[in-house]
């Protein structure tokens, strides 16, 4: 299955602003979705591709920025474009503080929306991207049987195969065999290949083992 389309979100409560954003968008073939407001948008249901926020800062109700930090507090990673028609130092900084990779203040060129649309864009199909991939590994992770587990941990944590089978009593043989097996379904092609799969698990032994 094919990855799916990206989109831009506009929120924005003024409507002719909202309108030539989503025009100069279509121009460069890409899809928008519009809202008015913070509650509008989040009443909606999240692209199922890449995607960020154009946001103005200040909308009737609640601002941009107080919908970029509950995205946070959250864990909901979105790109976010500040658009404001007044901008101050704080608010900049707030906003950038707060993970937004642009903020521009009207008016502006198009251009500079647009590449910072396309930084955006960019920036959350590469999250995906790590997302899908960490989710694939930790799926292999959990097909590995507890004795591989085991194995595995001491491997990553430089221990022999003989002080493997002494950590965990069983015979040096059947911790090659273990061995094997684990590199097979974790997809490793190396120990070093191993070691960050381990280091992207997360998953290291607590404490070093005695010889």
């Amino acid at each position: 299955m094919g990855e799916a389309n990206p989109c831009v979100l506009v929120i924005d409560d003024d409507p002719e602003f909202r309108d030539s954003v989503v025009r100069l968008l279509r121009t460069v073939g890409l899809p928008a979705r519009q809202f008015s407001s913070v509650p509008e948008f989040l009443k909606a249901d999240p692209p199922d591709g890449p995607t960020c926020l154009v946001l103005d800062v200040r909308m009737p109700g609640r601002s941009g920025l107080e919908l970029q930090r509950d995205l946070v507090a959250a864990n909901r990673q979105v790109p976010i474009i500040f658009i404001t028609a007044h901008a101050d130092v704080p608010m900049t900084v707030q906003a950038m503080k707060g993970g937004a990779i642009e903020f521009l203040t009207k008016p502006f060129r198009d251009q500079d929306l647009l590449d910072a649309i396309e930084a955006g864009l960019a920036g959350d199909r590469a999250r995906r991207e790590s997302d899908s991939a960490l989710a694939a590994l930790k799926e292999r992770f959990d097909i590995l049987s507890s004795r591989e587990r085991q194995v595995m941990l001491g491997v990553v944590a430089g221990r022999l195969n003989k002080q493997i089978a002494n950590d965990i009593g069983i015979a040096e043989s059947t911790v090659k065999v273990h061995r094997v097996n684990l590199m097979r379904k974790m997809k490793a092609r190396s120990l070093p290949e191993l070691s960050r799969m381990a280091d992207l698990l997360n998953i290291r032994l607590e404490q070093p083992q005695n010889p």
